[in-house]
């Protein structure tokens, strides 16, 4: 049961060098945020599976020194879309087109409506919105990881331009959001792994209107 393995999960402090998460676990982590859903369907980000660990140690250096970084067996770097642009809107409308099978008149009508509306406006709220599209991704890899077993720990804690040219995402078109390390947590020198899971009780959390 999910609620279960979300209970299970936290946001381990130390990983244990020595354990691998296998090739097909991570590919159903990544396949959640695949199926993550996004604004007009557009994706517009993309997930950077990380294993080399030379490249790895250059991003632990400008996040904080995070150990999971290096001592996971996998880290997902999450980037968003720089800007959208006409040539990417369409591509994500003609790969419906194309995978459907069809066209409507509607769908034509809003890919214009995103064309007139996208491309024109200020880059930086471009990638705004987009970064917001990864982070649903975001969440659901790791609750995907949770579901697998496997430790992962979200991370907010880095220097994205220096992310970037590591990983040469500006090259892309793209800018980094946000770090995901997998691999297991080594219980022997983490402060957090016995601590009990804290969150506001529900009552202060959820109101209804009826």
């Amino acid at each position: 049961m999910l609620l279960e393995k979300l209970n299970w999960r936290y946001a381990a402090k130390k990983m244990d060098p020595s354990k691998v998460v296998s090739e097909d676990k991570v590919a159903r982590i990544i396949e959640a945020a695949r199926l993550a859903p996004t604004s007009s369907g557009l994706q517009p980000f993309e997930v950077i599976v990380v294993t080399n660990k030379d490249v790895r140690a250059q991003i632990q250096a400008v996040a904080w020194n995070q150990a999971q970084i290096t001592d996971g067996s996998h880290l997902l770097v999450f980037a968003a879309w720089d800007n959208y642009t006409a040539e990417r809107i369409n591509t994500m409308f003609d790969l419906v087109n194309k995978e459907r099978n069809f066209t409507s008149e509607g769908w034509e009508n809003y890919r214009k409506m995103l064309l007139d509306t996208y491309p024109p406006r200020d880059a930086q709220v471009n990638f705004e919105h987009a970064a917001r599209q990864a982070y649903i991704a975001f969440g659901l890899a790791t609750a995907q990881a949770a579901f697998e077993g496997v430790d992962a720990t979200p991370m907010e804690g880095f220097e994205p331009a220096k992310v970037d040219e590591i990983l040469g995402l500006r090259a892309r078109g793209l800018r980094s959001v946000t770090l995901l390390p997998l691999g297991y947590r080594q219980p022997e020198g983490d402060w957090l792994v016995n601590l009990k899971k804290v969150r506001r009780p529900t009552e202060e959390f959820v109101s209804y209107v009826k």
